[in-house]
This record gives C-alpha cells, structure tokens and sequence, in this order.
C-alpha cells in the first residue's frame, strides 16, 4: 500500500456544479414572459441559490483547510491527484470560481429586482473567493502537484491553528453538508 496524504478528503461526493445549477434554475426562472410569475419563481429558487452557493464555498473553504494542513506534515506523495500531468488552462481552471464571484456580485442586484430586498452580501465570501482562486493560479491547477510539499497557499491566507484543521475537516464530513464550513472562515480569512 502506497502511503501519502489523500487529494480529496472526502469532498467530492457533497459538491456540485454551481455555474450548471445556477444557469439551469435562471433559464427556469426566464421561461416565463410574465414578471409576477418570473417573480414568484425567483423566490421559489431563492434558498436553493444560497445553499448551493454556501455548499461551494464551503467547498473552497475546506480545500483551502486541507491544504494548509497537509502542507505542515512532511514530504509526502499526494494520492489520487485526478489533476496530476493533465494540461493546463489557467481559464478552464478558474472558470467556475469566476462563476462564483460574477454570481455574488449580481446577486444582490436580482434580490432587488424579483423580491424588492436590500440584500447586503458578506464581504469575506469574495474575499475567500478571490484567494481560492489565487489558490488555483499559484498551484496550476495541481496539474504538477505530486507531493503535499508541492502546493502553495494564497499570500493572504491565515494558517494559524493549521494543525487543528483536519479535525475540523472530519466533523464537516461527517455531517455531510459542506456549508458548515462558513464556520470556519475567519480561520483562513482575515474578517
């Protein structure tokens, strides 16, 4: 058995495509002609954006977690690395984060215009999505990633407490719901 530290702890079966998920439930929303039912669609899919975009940034959240963690054990080979000698598209490989912070920017906007709320997004959220996708571009997308000691994490990334991560990382995934790493922000972010 090859020792090593896993690519992914656990977190690939708890996520989804937000850009495909989100077009999907827009392209639903803009099939009606009339604005009241447009309306009434947009807050019947309203909760389902927020945990879906929760969902994701827990995501980044804890990939950022992991990899500072892994980062502080020694020199080891990362296992099962799906990105490893693959070719690299810095567009491709931040397209769905850019996704991501397009998405948070606008948002507010559609919550004024199909509910008629002020909605004032958090801050650290496009700040984290900023610095994962830093995250992407300084690692290249992994596609060179063949030890832990390979990946390098974002400059304005906290990693103090770094050791306590993975236990943070296992309870997360124990609860299958990787929006409770919002908890955990303000452990890699400065707030």
């Amino acid at each position: 058995m090859t020792k090593g530290l896993e690519f992914d702890p656990g977190f690939g079966p708890f996520i989804l495509a937000f850009s495909g998920t989100v077009e999907y439930l827009y392209a639903d929303i803009n099939r009606f002609k009339n604005l009241s039912q447009r309306k009434m669609k947009f807050r019947q899919y309203y909760k389902k954006f927020i945990e879906l975009f929760n969902n994701n940034l827990g995501f980044y959240i804890g990939c950022l977690m992991w990899a500072a963690y892994i980062g502080t054990r020694p020199k080891q080979p990362i296992l099962n690395n799906y990105c490893l000698n693959q070719e690299y598209d810095e567009n491709a490989n931040i397209a769905e984060t850019q996704f991501m912070i397009k998405f948070w920017e606008l948002f507010p906007k559609d919550i004024k215009y199909f509910l008629g709320e002020n909605y004032e997004p958090d801050k650290t959220n496009l700040k984290i999505l900023e610095m994962y996708k830093e995250f992407l571009i300084i690692n290249k997308g992994f596609v060179e990633a063949k030890n832990n000691t390979d990946i390098k994490l974002p400059d304005l990334m906290k990693t103090d407490g770094v050791e306590k991560f993975k236990d943070k990382i296992d309870e997360v995934l124990k609860t299958e719901d990787l929006s409770k790493f919002l908890e955990y922000k303000d452990l890699i972010c400065q707030i």
